[in-house]
């Protein structure tokens, strides 16, 4: 989704085709961005338009009654099978449209926050309820749950106040039936009772301050780059450009760089509606833009929607409101096409909404009236996507940061700012012409719909600059200037994104299934752009790990970096997944640099294969030694002759992931030991054609350790799952990420199973692991603390039991 849909992508390619072979030479030679955005404009015609009208028609983002009685349909369904967290999400779903039931939905998702226990979120979805103007004849049902809530957040005194209200509206009602008043007496005389014995013995409430207390970090400023830890320092040199050294020695887990986002963007997910047939079928799946906020990618609970589209949703009024003055006033028209055009189109668009025209503006007409210099600096600079040489040896600290380090400020100082932003390098000369003309069309789009709106975007300019444009506007069919200059600007952060956008990733945990043990995923929340982050080179062996918490990103120290170190982070080849010809060919593809960090020296002055090849290989179903080969693979030892095609074994692998699928399937509908079943077979047919350390046999493993683990069978599953701990140490190492989360399944596994001595040893390796890479306040850090606590307050006579 960063990119344009494909059938828009492919289109450009087409237009692109028919171009007369002289305009195709201009656009491939056009250096300065404006003229490749000038070049373009006219290319874009009523054709292109009535096309991209036509395909986010599919993106269905406004708002229909229609649409909110459907869901609100689909959420009692959920509800009535006691689905709590389905209806919430269904519910949440239909209060993003306009309804006349709007006051039901509301009040129907407080009673799904009621039976999750989110007292708090439930209050003020009866409030919203009431606000919406819910039934009086209704009234006493929902204040009764209000009642409840209050009573149990200890609000005692409100509690009263509710029920004295309750019992005035039932008084009054005469259209009640006897039935329906006694019960609803019945039900008030049960809330004064559980209130009076809430009086009787108060609960102690802990204190809001605690968690913000507890998740404070100590910060020790640097004073040259903003968002980053004294312990790091700004350098520069002709081989490696700008790059981030320790300036001591830094110990795993510190952290070095702790920096919000200049403007994120939640990748959206499969599309909100389905249009296959005659009629309108409305999308029930859950997608990253049900789950999380699209402004700050908070976890979603109640939603607050937008309140122009059916699309963004928000976690607070607070958000929805800085995110419609910042930018969504300005996108939310726009939606359907934005999402139609992708998400690097949308980040540019947010990029110049964020910054203001006016900085736009200054940087645009900057870079114009200095050309030259500014390609000289370009030239001797760098950003992320530049490296050249990461891991040479250093000859010593340089001088602190200079003032002529590209981008500094006249103080020295590395800001996070839109200048920051704005020098980044496009690489727009290895882009190619076809992929540069697919961007400045997807920004031309944008550019007149812009012109066709109120254009709030230019609030910042001049009012002399903001009268000549509307005259301008209402006499030409042409871009006006101020649009010549954003979409200048926006084509130029399009064409950054390919090398210098940071995916904000996030651990989901699987919310199906009885399992006691945590399944999860890492899933690509969102695109964003981190200035300073951007600093560091890429190694394919990095000497950080990189969390996120929302839109803010936490670098942090995986292993001991000496003083003097440069400080690296991976761009997604590691050496652990694939072999070094590979990582340097997906480098040179994306980043546009021959990859020389240390791994990939050794890796080809040994001749050596990386250990992603060596984990995925087939293996003989004779001897199982590994098979090798291209299109017809041959078994690696000499007393074995077996042959088969690469083709053969590549169905066989398909049909047994579809199985593992269906196994997993059986898991989330609560159907244990047919999965387990389904399971032991795969584990079976998978010994006869993959190697021992293969990704989907260390699946296998967890999958029926997971099993195991829903039946209470704790032995079977610490056995599995320690087979798959195995496999992923083999891939990634002992001390990854990936191999902290294994170990804090196991944790789990052996704390269930009440094997304390082992649980003991392994909830202090997995929290050794997860606090080096995730921090001391990740929640499954917090989880393993919680699990020792628990374990030592054991009698002693049974620390040492071994189940």
């Amino acid at each position: 989704m960063d990119l344009p849909v494909e059938r828009w992508a492919a289109y450009a390619r087409r237009r692109w085709a028919s171009l007369e072979p002289c305009l195709q030479r201009k656009l491939a030679l056009a250096v300065p961005l404006r003229d490749t955005f000038l070049l373009c404009l006219p290319l874009f015609q009523a054709a292109e338009e009535e096309f991209l009208h036509r395909l986010a028609a599919r993106n269905w983002v406004g708002k229909d009654p229609r649409a909110a009685l459907f869901y609100k349909e689909e959420g009692n369904k959920s509800f009535h099978k006691e689905e709590y967290t389905a209806a919430l999400r269904l519910y949440s779903k239909a209060v993003s449209h306009n309804s006349p039931e709007m006051s039901l939905c509301y009040a129907n998702r407080s009673a799904a926050l009621f039976h999750l226990g989110h007292f708090e979120d439930c209050l003020e979805d009866i409030d919203r309820a009431e606000a919406q103007g819910y039934p009086n004849r209704l009234q006493p049902k929902i204040l009764l749950r209000k009642t409840e809530c209050l009573l149990l957040l200890g609000r005692l005194e409100e509690a009263a106040g509710v029920i004295s209200k309750v019992e005035s509206k039932i008084a009054m009602d005469q259209s009640l039936t006897s039935t329906t008043r006694q019960i609803l007496l019945r039900k008030i005389s049960q809330l004064k009772v559980k209130a009076h014995e809430k009086e009787s013995s108060p609960e102690l409430v802990p204190e809001a301050l605690s968690k913000t207390q507890k998740d404070l970090e100590f910060w020790e400023e640097n004073g040259k780059i903003s968002s980053a830890f004294s312990s790091v320092s700004l350098n520069f040199n002709s081989c490696r450009g700008r790059h981030l050294v320790a300036t001591k020695d830094i110990l795993p887990g510190e952290s070095l760089v702790k920096e919000e986002a200049f403007v994120s963007v939640l990748s959206p997910g499969k599309s909100l509606l389905l249009q296959e047939s005659a009629e309108t079928t409305w999308d029930s799946r859950v997608t990253n833009g049900d789950l999380h906020c699209h402004r700050c990618l908070k976890r979603l609970l109640a939603s607050v929607p937008c309140r122009g589209c059916s699309y963004a949703k928000y976690c607070s009024k607070k958000c929805a409101q800085l995110a419609w003055e910042h930018y969504h006033s300005t996108e939310c028209p726009l939606g359907a096409l934005l999402l139609t055009l992708g998400v690097f189109s949308h980040v540019a668009l947010r990029t110049v909404l964020v910054a203001g025209f006016a900085e736009v503006s200054s940087l645009v007409k900057q870079f114009h009236g200095d050309d030259k210099e500014l390609h000289k600096a370009e030239a001797r600079g760098k950003s992320q996507d530049e490296t050249r040489d990461s891991t040479a040896d250093m000859e010593g600290l340089s001088e602190k940061a200079e003032p002529l380090i590209r981008d500094c400020e006249d103080d020295g100082q590395y800001r996070g700012s839109y200048q920051a932003v704005f020098n980044l390098l496009t690489h727009a000369e290895k882009h190619s012409p076809e992929h540069k003309f697919l961007c400045s069309l997807s920004i031309v789009a944008i550019c007149k719909k812009l012109q066709e709106a109120d254009l709030t975007i230019l609030s910042q300019g001049s009012c002399e600059s903001q009268s000549r444009l509307k005259a301008h506007v209402l006499t030409s069919a042409e871009l006006s200037p101020e649009l010549q200059i954003l979409g200048e600007a926006m084509l130029r952060h399009m064409l950054q994104l390919h090398c210098n956008a940071q995916a904000v990733t996030s651990i989901r945990e699987s919310e199906s299934g009885a399992s006691v043990v945590t399944e999860s995923e890492q899933v690509r929340l969102a695109t964003a752009l981190f200035p300073v982050t951007s600093l560091l080179n890429h190694s394919c062996d990095p000497n950080t790990s990189v969390t996120f918490s929302g839109t803010v990103v936490t670098v942090r120290a995986s292993q001991p970096i000496p003083r003097g170190q440069e400080i690296v982070h991976c761009y997604g080849p590691h050496r652990c997944r694939m072999g070094a010809a590979e990582r340097r060919q997906r480098l040179l593809c994306q980043y546009f640099f021959e990859c020389r960090c240390q791994a990939c020296l050794d890796e080809l002055g040994s001749n050596v294969t990386g250990t992603a090849a060596t984990g995925d290989i087939f293996c003989c179903s004779s001897c199982h030694a590994s098979m090798q080969g291209e299109d017809v693979l041959r078994c690696s030892s000499g007393a074995c002759t077996l042959l088969v095609g690469r083709d053969y074994l590549l169905r066989q692998l398909w049909d047994l992931q579809l199985q593992v699928q269906t196994a997993l399937g059986l898991l989330k509908d609560k159907q244990p030991n047919q999965a387990v079943e389904l399971l032991m077979r795969c584990r079976l047919d998978a010994e006869n054609f993959l190697s021992a350390e293969h990704m989907l046999v260390g699946k296998i493993e967890d999958h029926l350790a997971q099993g195991y683990a829903t039946l209470g069978k704790w032995q079977e599953a610490a056995r599995h799952l320690r087979c798959s701990i195995q496999i992923v140490e083999a891939r990634h190492g002992p001390s990854s990420v990936e191999t902290g989360h294994e170990l804090f399944k196991l944790a789990q596994i052996l704390f269930n199973g009440f094997a304390v001595s082992e649980a003991l040893c392994t909830i202090q390796r997995a929290e050794t692991v997860l606090s080096v890479h995730c921090g001391p306040q990740n929640a499954q850090v917090q989880e393993l603390q919680e699990m020792r606590a628990c374990l030592l307050e054991l009698p002693r006579s049974l620390l040492h039991r071994v189940e």
